[in-house]
């Protein structure tokens, strides 16, 4: 299976991307192929509304996003990866999924799986609340098929999460996929 692991933190060394390569370990030991884009540093303009695509691309703009919608649409998995900032994913993430706007139609047919992985400072039990909603409603809108969520709470800095349970959870939810 082609896994692709979107990242949407900028810190390339941060929790929520410790988590994510525990979780490209395990599926890469289960035999997947992993592709894994940084949406913090690609070069992608957020989506202008223009609704030029009909939903179902291309976009118009010129920027990474022709790169990343290729990879997207030869996958069977994606993989969204973000710190919790404000009780949300990232902005850099969200861009990418507001460009999502031009692939819609393609992702929608495709049935793809999904899994959310998250790493954040706070560990109250609503913590991930507002992200675990908006992630499930993007499941429910682009015809996803839920494998797990690794939710990474009191994981503020690197060596916090490096320290927890959730670097372990990741690895196995990687090494699960079918």
């Amino acid at each position: 299976m082609k896994i692709v692991i979107l990242e949407g933190s900028p810190n390339m060394q941060g929790s929520s991307n410790i988590l994510a390569g525990e979780f490209a370990r395990g599926a890469k030991e289960a035999g997947h192929e992993i592709v894994a884009i940084s949406a913090a540093h690609s070069r992608i303009k957020p989506c202008m509304g223009c609704i030029s695509c009909g939903y179902d691309g291309p976009c118009v703009q010129k920027d990474d996003m022709e790169q990343i919608r290729q990879e997207i649409l030869e996958a069977n998995m994606l993989v969204f990866v973000t710190p919790l900032y404000y009780y949300g994913m990232s902005a850099q993430l969200k861009v990418l999924v507001d460009r999502f706007c031009a692939l819609n139609g393609s992702i929608q047919r495709k049935r793809m799986k999904s899994v959310l992985i998250s790493a954040a400072w706070n560990n109250d039990d609503w913590t991930f609340d507002a992200l675990e909603a908006h992630y499930h409603t993007l499941v429910k809108y682009l015809n996803f098929k839920d494998e797990g969520m690794v939710l990474g709470k009191g994981c503020g800095t690197p060596s916090m999460t490096k320290n927890s349970s959730y670097p372990k959870l990741a690895y196995e939810l990687g090494k699960s996929l079918a």
